[in-house]
């Protein structure tokens, strides 16, 4: 399946957050900051602890997408919307094209993220691409991974495991060779 622009966009911003648990790299108001400029959050923003506490608590929860069964899968979406009073409507914006947005500009930021993670997953599901989600292959490694390609061949991080692997890999053949 080929998502929406925003749909990709939220999917690898949901990616990068729930990442951000081991390690934790979202330990500062300006860890949010970032994280938030780099996705590109619309919105208002508190710029403070409490809001920091409340996108740091949800990590876990939103967590649970990976390796759960569609059902479940579909109960944390459902849940998540209920909770954010969901309520789509088209909108454009910072050079965006129309895309969907489900919360009001001023909901707090947790609120807006939770809500658009949720939509972004409703496409997952409804696509029947859940296993587009998996865990990365390094074995001492337990980020999440979204694969987006084409070809669905994608087995690591975006944490240099990949690159370890191979490097690895190319070593432990020339030791054989040698």
């Amino acid at each position: 399946m080929d998502f929406t622009h925003d749909t990709r966009l939220s999917l690898q911003a949901l990616t990068a957050l729930v990442n951000t648990r081991h390690p934790d790299t979202l330990t500062t108001v300006a860890d949010l900051d970032d994280l938030c400029d780099r996705w590109r959050w619309s919105g208002g923003r508190n710029h403070d602890e409490a809001e920091l506490q409340a996108v740091r608590d949800v990590r876990d929860r939103l967590a649970g997408f990976w390796g759960a069964d569609e059902q479940t899968v579909v109960n944390l979406i459902n849940a998540l919307l209920f909770e954010g009073n969901a309520l789509p409507q088209l909108v454009r914006h910072d050079g965006f094209d129309w895309h969907i947005h489900a919360t009001r500009a001023d909901d707090p930021l947790v609120v807006r993220m939770v809500v658009e993670y949720a939509m972004s997953m409703m496409d997952v599901v409804r696509a029947g691409d859940l296993d587009r989600l998996s865990y990365c292959a390094a074995d001492d490694c337990d980020q999440v991974v979204l694969d987006l390609s084409r070809n669905r061949s994608r087995k690591f991080c975006d944490s240099g495991c990949g690159n370890r692997s191979n490097v690895a890999a190319y070593r432990a053949r020339r030791k054989r060779a040698d």
